[in-house]
């Protein structure tokens, strides 16, 4: 196989076939002699294709991170120990190089269905016929999860098929970007073909894509591209807004909607949203994992299963699970997720924000009247009688951290330590003073530092019910009967009082409003009902993942641009100072100089981790600039694809709103 060079190619199409690493049987020859003529000839040959690409494609837990449960730091969710400079308006710059805008796996799929495709059609693939149509249903899937992944960062983007020669001319044809909306469309075509040929549970364990799997996705996606309609309507960031920089290129200045118009395509996503949840959700809705409100203390109390899905070895047994990625410490399939809730989340702390959005109990807002909120001066006060997601999984200490000791797992800390929120390093820094221990393990021989091998969930079929639920207040400003038996099975399973309605009624979005980013769109307040919705999912989907790419559907920090929003954390100018004393009684925080190790009292009660020191950038808040809801195109690709190979505006790439052409240089 040969790899194509970037510096000659406007795509950055790397052929490295990596992924064939995992397969014995290609042992047998060199990877050089590997041709088509003799791979992907077999049914096992066409899985072992698809299973490299699962772990370049799809997320999954790696070593020295918080894997999965980290991916949502830098929103207002989670915090990690240094700032994202996307929140400070000029220091996210365009780069001369590089960047999201490659095509290496799609070009990976793109081929296997080059050569498969036909072959398949002569009936000249041996093995199962239901496994064949399976692997190659597969392969469709990961290309539409490749392509969700590089529209929601560039939104308008090239639409590829084959596999492209290596020649410039037809590469630069094929990068002219099209519509997001048609690239979304292009996605949910991918997975239709993948639901038609992928089974419903191919392995019996639930670690390979299958028909649901896919439905869940296009429900996403669907769900993804009809909200941000919706909300960028009319600006540069969808077609035929105004300023939409795809207007200015020949190949879309006539650009018209397939569906008549923009309010038109919102609605058609929406509605093709609803379907696709609606039967995942049926499905699952009576077989979602119990949450027992309980925290298991010892090896003879009961476990609770649902702590339990996020930390298990084998996770086949979950229902509500549809696909997970097993580990393996045998072979060396490993990760640090179990170290990393053993402290801080390495360093990835829960904010303020997220710890105050979740209910009491009895599914009052904390700040209601008769809520029964204990208030914060300590974090069992925060826990008491709260939502059992957040009592669950929200660390306190003095908390049983190890039940099941081993010889093995040097890295445990058996009983929850005072949060460490001076620590210099990530690995055992508390950030923000709260942190989690969802994904964590009771059990001790999971604590060797990079030898946890408890599985990662990919999906969960509770998504669906949340998709379904705001797909249709979004479409039909009502909540249909789906949609309130969704939202009550949610609560229940949680253990919070499934009376939404009650919930809504004792909402007051100017409190919502200064500690969720989620409670705006378009920079004004949502009512009541639209932001409990996202409240259910900001709560439910915790820590997996989601949160970031559903701050940007909403188009939910432009209030940002002229107010700064203060990352927080642990009320710590309270009671909670006197954890951090020395033996002779004087403090060890330090505010007020250039060695201060946490944030002043005079800036705030609570912890403002990236307010230490004043020549911190974001000492006066996170700040937002409307062209970061998309990624800048580095410059690279304008030039390889110009005619004359230097003037930016000769080539059929144009550049994101917002952001310049001249690498170095901020968005305007």
């Amino acid at each position: 196989m040969k790899l194509l060079n970037i510096n000659r190619h406007l795509l950055g199409i790397f052929l490295t076939i990596c992924f064939f690493s995992c397969d014995d049987f290609l042992d047998k020859e060199p990877l050089s002699k590997i041709t088509p003529e003799n791979y992907l000839n077999e049914e096992s040959q066409l899985a072992a294709y698809a299973n490299g690409l699962y772990t370049n494609i799809l997320p999954s837990h790696g070593n020295w991170s918080y894997g999965t449960f980290g991916i949502d730091q830098h929103t207002d969710n989670q915090a990690y120990i240094t700032y994202d400079n996307r929140y400070v308006p000029g220091q996210w710059k365009v780069g001369q190089t590089g960047g999201d805008w490659y095509f290496n796996y799609i070009y990976s799929c793109n081929y296997f269905l080059s050569i498969v495709l036909p072959k398949y059609n002569s009936k000249g693939i041996s093995g199962s016929d239901v496994k064949i149509k399976h692997y190659i249903g597969e392969i469709y899937f990961l290309r539409a999860y490749e392509y969700f992944k590089r529209y929601q960062e560039f939104g308008d983007f090239p639409i590829i098929t084959e596999p492209l020669p290596d020649q410039l001319e037809p590469l630069v044809e094929a990068s002219k970007r099209s519509p997001r909306n048609e690239v979304a469309r292009f996605i949910l075509s991918d997975l239709d073909k993948a639901i038609e040929l992928l089974s419903t549970n191919i392995d019996g364990r639930k670690t390979r894509i299958t028909k649901d799997v896919a439905l869940l996705l296009k429900s996403r996606v669907a769900l993804f591209e009809g909200t941000w309609l919706k909300y960028f309507k009319g600006t540069a960031f969808v077609p035929n807004g105004e300023g939409w920089p795809g207007k200015d290129k020949d190949y879309n200045a006539n650009y018209s909607y397939p569906s008549g118009d923009i309010d038109s395509e919102i609605d058609y996503f929406l509605q093709e949203s609803m379907n696709a949840a609606k039967q995942v959700a049926d499905k699952y809705i009576n077989n979602l994992t119990v949450n027992t409100g309980e925290v298991q203390q010892s090896a003879t109390d009961p476990v609770n299963p649902y702590m339990d899905m996020f930390g298990s070895v084998d996770l086949s047994g979950y229902d509500e699970v549809l696909l997970w990625r097993e580990y393996s410490k045998g072979l060396g399939i490993t990760h640090c997720v179990v170290v990393a809730a053993q402290f801080g989340d390495y360093g990835v702390g829960v904010t303020r924000g997220l710890v105050e959005s979740f209910l009491m109990k009895n599914g009052l807002p904390i700040y209601a009247n008769n809520s029964g909120y204990k208030g914060d001066d300590n974090i069992a006060n925060v826990r008491k009688d709260r939502d059992p997601r957040l009592s669950l999984f929200l660390k306190e200490p003095g908390q049983k951290n190890i039940i099941y000791e081993s010889t093995e797992g040097d890295h445990a800390v058996p009983i929850e330590p005072v949060p460490d929120i001076t620590a210099a390093s990530a690995e055992k820094a508390y950030s923000t003073g709260y942190a989690l221990r969802k994904g964590g393990s009771f059990y001790q021989n999971q604590c060797g530092n990079g030898q946890s091998y408890t599985g990662s969930i990919t999906f969960r079929a509770v998504e669906a019910l949340l998709n379904y639920i705001e797909a249709c207040y979004e479409k039909n400003g009502t909540i249909d009967s789906k949609a309130d038996e969704y939202w009550r099975a949610i609560r229940t399973r949680a253990g919070v009082d499934p009376d939404y309605s009650k919930t809504i009624t004792a909402t007051d979005m100017s409190k919502e409003a200064l500690n969720d980013w989620g409670a705006y769109s378009k920079g004004v307040l949502l009512n009541p009902t639209l932001y409990n919705i996202r409240r259910e999912r900001r709560n439910e989907l915790m820590a997996e993942g989601l949160r970031y790419m559903d701050l940007r559907r909403w188009r939910a920090m432009d209030q940002m641009i002229n107010n700064p929003y203060h990352i927080e954390g642990i009320k710590i100018w309270g009671e909670m100072q006197n954890w951090y004393k020395n033996d002779d009684g004087s403090s060890q925080l330090i505010y007020g100089t250039d060695k201060a190790n946490v944030s002043s009292p005079e800036r705030s009660m609570y912890l403002r981790p990236y307010e230490k020191v004043s020549t911190s950038l974001v000492y006066n808040g996170y700040k937002w600039s409307m062209a970061h809801y998309l990624r800048p195109i580095a410059v690279q690709h304008f030039l390889i694809t110009a005619s004359d190979g230097k003037t930016v505006s000769t080539s059929p790439i144009y550049q994101n709103p917002g952001w310049p052409t001249v690498a170095g240089e901020g968005a305007k």
